[in-house]
């Protein structure tokens, strides 16, 4: 059963739409992804959706609620974590969580329990009493998440959660969203990090100048390409390189990455050698080459023309 339906969702800013058309459900319980480029329409997206941007056309409906007829009552039942850590860095962990406890109307035992509760989850329960001026960037980022649930929010909007972090500490949140995910909150993710989706995100929707270009699991999106293999190269490679390796036969797509280049073809045995020679004719050093199956940046290369990151 959908608990966001969004209908139409439009956003414009200065006459270019960064929201366009959107229509999208989310199921109860599940962890939804958009992923996409900077500047694709992501936040702005969960922005309408938190009721904090007033859209410019279309709606939402969440858990029952219209975003533009009942805001106070959308906003009562969700939960943001946004990408820039929100917290009071002279206060303590559970100082922290108490304060914004208090804000959403959580007091007295019930708060004192959920705030033990949440630092248990988010790991920190050691670290309750520490400033949070002492915390690494993850534990604060971790302690980040703990804000957006210490009211057990229906549904948790995350917005770009590991943006910054390193892989370590990457993963550590990961599963922290999958473990608040296995609780029964309902998660809709943005990210930029197509590893970062296919790993947490049941379903994904790829945003693109405002618009969902292709919506579906992570295994059906990277099946909707085809029975394409990708050569990966580790180089420094100039980008005249590419409209080269275009031109070869069989070869659908090649792009420049910021580790060398990826060219995606259904016959990588039949194209290898015409890529190194390519290469090598450019003067082109290679420190390493593989051929790997397709990821969802790939799919958007297919789609788009350009890499994810772009």
């Amino acid at each position: 059963m959908p608990i966001v339906e969004i209908r139409d969702l439009s956003k414009t800013f200065n006459g270019r739409k960064a929201v366009d058309r959107l229509n999208l459900t989310i199921e109860e319980g599940e962890l939804f992804g958009l992923l996409g480029p900077n500047g694709a329409g992501k936040s702005t997206t969960v922005a309408m959706l938190s009721t904090v941007l007033q859209p410019t056309d279309g709606t939402a409906i969440v858990s029952g609620h219209d975003i533009r007829k009942r805001p106070k009552e959308v906003r009562e039942i969700i939960g943001v974590v946004t990408q820039d850590v929100g917290l009071y860095d002279d206060l303590t962990a559970a100082e922290n969580l108490a304060y914004f406890g208090k804000l959403h109307g959580v007091e007295g035992g019930k708060l004192r329990k959920r705030v033990n509760k949440i630092l248990d989850i988010v790991q920190l329960k050691d670290r309750t009493k520490s400033r949070v001026k002492t915390f690494s960037g993850g534990m604060k980022h971790r302690l980040n998440l703990a804000v957006g649930l210490i009211h057990k929010p229906e549904i948790l909007f995350l917005d770009e959660p590991t943006a910054g972090l390193d892989p370590a500490a990457r993963l550590s949140v990961w599963e922290l969203i999958k473990g608040f995910q296995a609780e029964g909150t309902t998660i809709l993710l943005t990210t930029h990090y197509m590893e970062e989706a296919d790993y947490l995100c049941d379903r994904v929707a790829i945003m693109d100048q405002g618009k969902i270009v292709a919506l579906g699991t992570p295994a059906e999106l990277k099946r909707s390409i085809g029975k394409l293999e990708v050569i990966e190269v580790k180089a420094r490679a100039p980008k005249k390189l590419v409209a080269k390796l275009r031109k070869i036969r069989k070869v659908e797509k090649a792009e420049i990455t910021s580790e060398g280049l990826r060219v995606l073809t259904p016959a990588a045995d039949a194209v290898l050698s015409q890529v190194v020679k390519s290469l090598a004719d450019e003067g082109v050093h290679m420190d390493s080459l593989n051929i790997i199956q397709p990821t969802l940046e790939d799919v958007f290369i297919k789609l788009t023309g350009r890499a994810l990151r772009d």
